[in-house]
């Protein structure tokens, strides 16, 4: 049996989740992926539950608790962060070009959340401009709205 298109699109989705996961060395119960194609603009964000507190990428390590004793320090330089965005970066292209290819059309917005312990990932999908139109919002305030309205979700 051959692969169809849902097979490469799921393939791409699963190698963003698996770039976070190995950021945080698989030790996070939630990840969240921002990927945005708008126009000429490509752009993603990432950030986590751990903890049960939702955390940006850059500060996983603050108000680290998970074990006092031997607490757990994430990698978390600027080189780790800039090599997971290119990867992701990557990735959204070539779901461009797999769009293209079997002429469907191209999401401007996905939201992927992937719930570690239970190994399942949802995913939300917008194909109208977000932000691009917008004089005021970028791609990074639509992913830092998504963070703050998690973050509020979270802490209910």
């Amino acid at each position: 049996m051959s692969k169809v298109f849902e097979d490469y699109f799921s393939e791409l989705q699963a190698d963003m989740v698996s770039i976070c996961l190995e950021y945080v060395d698989n030790m996070a119960e939630k990840i969240y992926i921002y990927c945005s194609c708008e126009e000429t603009i490509i752009s993603s964000d990432f950030f986590y539950c751990i903890g049960g507190k939702v955390r940006e990428r850059h500060k996983l390590n603050d108000g680290n608790d998970m074990n006092k004793s031997n607490k757990y320090i994430y990698d978390t330089s600027p080189k780790r962060q800039d090599m997971v965005l290119d990867i992701l970066i990557e990735d959204i292209k070539k779901i461009m070009t797999l769009c293209k290819e079997y002429n469907r059309e191209m999401p401007t917005e996905i939201k992927l959340v992937y719930d570690v312990q239970k190994n399942s990932l949802k995913a939300q999908y917008k194909y109208d401009l977000v932000y691009y139109n917008d004089s005021v919002k970028t791609a990074d305030d639509i992913a830092m709205e998504w963070f703050e309205s998690i973050k509020l979700e979270n802490n209910k």
